[in-house]
């Protein structure tokens, strides 16, 4: 008599099934997870944005630019650990029929601003802004996989996509509250339009309309194999993804299957899904210990293109969750933490903590630098009496420095008292997980660079009670 696991394999293949046995489905379904888990996450954030146009995290539809006259908020919940430095500028590129001209203003360069182009892999194909290409004018030009096309008159740059559909995110730098004006002036001066309309020729014909699986970030857990056989419709294969996608094709996902995941029986589905488990649990221990430690602080450099990467899924898969559309390191520095100095981990409901930047060394960055807070269960934001999400360098004229010249932020849920207010970051009721944000850091000594290993270290988070 057959074991039950043979038994469910035999039952399979006379449904027509041919799915591999499940031990190999299941370290099929683990390497398919961290393989696909940034492209998952990318497709429910595209799907937001830019596809359910009644959905509420809905910015504008492809190729039109949306431009956010504030800074995130707990509101804010398509995206992890959102950046509430910067208000955002949004535009999803369909490529597909022809290529897309973004034109950016004169921007002072003490205003910072960068404009970062992701694409459905997720890697950081490209930048213009304060430090990628100087504070003048330009007008650019980025095209899809299988575009063939001359730098045209007029273009600074041509930046190639490896997917027909891609994310420009634009952040503008906002000096205090009554400093949003000039930031709608800048956002104003973005633009955003296919390369015919900047040539002022006929337009192409229209690439044809897709029916997009519907996907929600909240719904990436229950639905992750679904939504990956989805959005790998849209990820040309590559050399370096070949093999994991043809075994991922065994188990009915991707355009290669000769069967749909839903096809195989509960036992198989069981493998799926405890692979899935192992992997989520294998890119977790990386976050937690596949980057460098200091004064309890993660340090790491796990953002770029697809040359940075080399097909090193677990770390792509570790970005993505850790943060997913972080920036090459050059551009942006972020030491997150879940621990004090001690190794404990940080809670809002039982202790109350301090960070002490001593005299004279504050983050070393060429743009500025800022603190954020948030529920460490959900990596978002949190509702707070004061409307304070971080602290960050534009705030430092209105806060209290020690009499040594030193500066110290109160990390705790309840107000320290009015003498300490302005220095203040409201913590959550429970888990809390901070992120530091360095801009354009600094290159010479002192400097965050190389990621975790440079002269500058942020200061421990120090249990007060």
């Amino acid at each position: 008599m057959d074991d039950p696991i043979t038994a469910a394999v035999k039952a399979d293949k006379q449904a027509g099934v041919p799915a591999p046995g499940l031990e190999e489905t299941k370290a099929i379904a683990e390497e398919g997870f961290i393989f696909g888990l940034p492209i998952v996450m990318n497709y429910a954030v595209m799907n937001e944005y830019a596809v359910d146009a009644k959905g509420s995290q809905f910015k504008a539809p492809f190729n039109q630019l949306d431009n956010t006259h504030r800074v995130a908020t707990y509101e804010d919940t398509a995206v992890v650990t959102p950046n509430s430095d910067t208000p955002y500028s949004v535009v999803w590129l369909d490529l597909r029929a022809e290529p897309m001209v973004i034109s950016v203003p004169a921007v002072p360069l003490d205003r910072y601003y960068s404009v970062q182009l992701i694409d459905g892999n997720t890697y950081n194909y490209g930048y213009m802004g304060s430090r990628a290409t100087g504070p003048e004018a330009g007008d650019y030009l980025v095209v899809g996989p299988d575009a063939k096309v001359d730098k045209p008159a007029g273009i600074k740059e041509v930046f190639t996509s490896t997917t027909p559909f891609s994310l420009a995110l634009f952040r503008t730098q906002l000096f205090q509250p009554d400093d949003m004006p000039n930031v709608e002036k800048v956002q104003a001066g973005y633009k955003v339009q296919p390369l015919s309309s900047f040539l002022k020729q006929a337009a192409p014909p229209a690439a044809p309309k897709i029916d997009f699986l519907p996907a929600t970030t909240d719904g990436i857990k229950q639905n992750f194999f679904e939504y990956l056989d989805a959005a790998l419709q849209f990820v040309p294969e590559s050399a370096e993804d070949k093999p994991i996608r043809e075994k991922l094709a065994t188990i009915g996902i991707g355009p290669g299957k000769k069967f749909e995941l839903k096809d195989l029986s509960l036992e198989h589905k069981a493998a799926v899904m405890l692979g899935m488990k192992a992997g989520d649990e294998k890119v977790d221990k990386f976050l937690a210990s596949g980057i460098k430690k200091v004064n309890g602080w993660s340090i790491g450099s796990f953002f770029g293109n697809r040359e940075f990467f080399k097909s090193d899924w677990l770390m792509r898969a570790a970005a993505a969750k850790g943060g997913i559309y972080g920036n090459d390191a050059a551009e942006a520095v972020y030491p997150i933490t879940r621990v004090d100095a001690d190794g404990e981990t940080l809670d809002g409901n039982k202790h109350q903590y301090t960070i002490t930047f001593p005299a004279g060394q504050l983050p070393p960055v060429n743009s500025f630098w800022s603190v954020t807070m948030y529920d460490g269960k959900s990596q978002l934001l949190i509702k707070n009496p004061i409307n304070r999400y971080l602290i960050n360098a534009p705030m430092l004229p209105s806060m209290k420095k020690n009499e040594d010249g030193s500066l110290t932020l109160y990390i705790q849920k309840e107000s320290p008292g009015e003498g300490k207010e302005s220095n203040w970051l409201p913590a959550p009721d429970g888990p809390i997980y901070l992120v530091m944000r360095l801009y354009w850091p600094k290159t010479e000594t002192p400097s965050i660079l190389p990621a975790g290993e440079g002269t500058w270290q942020p200061p421990a988070v120090v249990r007060v009670n």
